[in-house]
């Protein structure tokens, strides 16, 4: 089906938008309406999940891009969905990143005992299991595994929640005077909350062994994560040798 799903919604791709690692988005017309469309291969319940969360999450005021059914009353098709434009910019400095922070804080408070994303694993969950999803330890030499787990294990015991999974990256945050809004939920999963919490500026206001235990197990995320390219290598150099 590809784009030509898009007949489904009587829409038409205007221009190409950057998107996450796993989709195409473009900027769509639908009757004149400004709309948002992505194309990517995650299966049907992954879709489900996510756009499950979506509706949990504006039902509670949380700033989410919507999605917009089919005209036959389908939120998504074949790997096709079309959501609502969210108007906005990227924080600007410390006071935005620190909204951005409370933002998440949110996020966390209103997902706690939400199901696992399909196929995917938490943080804790890799002590013991070798893949999930995008995630595949048997491919990472095995002393980046061991600090990659060391890192991980100092969060062993916490909280699961939601965590939207890559909230530092500002073309994900999209602000006005009266919300914060996050978008490109690619990355969203069920884990550790203060992996959401290493901001820029320190907007998630992280102090101490807290700080350092948070920001050492985001890094072996990314790392395991985008293995094995430039910017995986990048982060595992910043995960410390057990």
């Amino acid at each position: 089906m590809g784009w030509d799903g898009l007949d489904l919604w009587g829409a038409r791709r205007l221009e190409r938008l950057t998107g996450g690692s796993s989709n195409d988005v473009w900027r769509l017309d639908i009757d004149g309406q400004v709309a948002v469309g992505r194309l990517g291969q995650r299966s049907d319940e992954d879709l489900a999940w996510e756009m499950d969360l979506m509706a949990h999450l504006d039902r509670n005021g949380l700033g989410v891009p919507m999605p917009i059914p089919t005209r036959d009353g389908r939120l998504f098709a074949e790997g096709l969905v079309v959501m609502a434009f969210v108007p906005g910019g990227p924080p600007q400095d410390a006071a935005d990143w620190r909204r951005v922070g409370e933002t998440l804080r949110r996020l966390h408070g209103l997902t706690a005992d939400w199901p696992q994303r399909p196929g995917w694993r938490a943080s804790t969950d890799l002590l013991s299991e070798d893949k999930g999803t995008r995630i595949d330890l048997t491919a990472m030499p095995a002393e980046a595994v061991l600090r990659c787990r060391a890192a991980w294990a100092r969060l062993a015991g916490q909280t699961m929640t939601v965590v939207h999974g890559n909230p530092g990256n500002p073309g994900n945050i999209l602000m006005s005077p009266d919300r914060v809004a996050l978008i490109d939920w690619d990355e969203a999963h069920v884990d550790v909350p203060v992996l959401d919490l290493v901001l820029p500026h320190n907007g998630g206001g992280l102090e101490g062994a807290a700080r350092d235990a948070a920001e050492q197990a985001s890094a072996a995320w990314e790392a395991a994560v985008c293995w094995k390219d430039d910017y995986a290598e990048m982060r595992l150099a910043e995960v410390r040798p057990v």
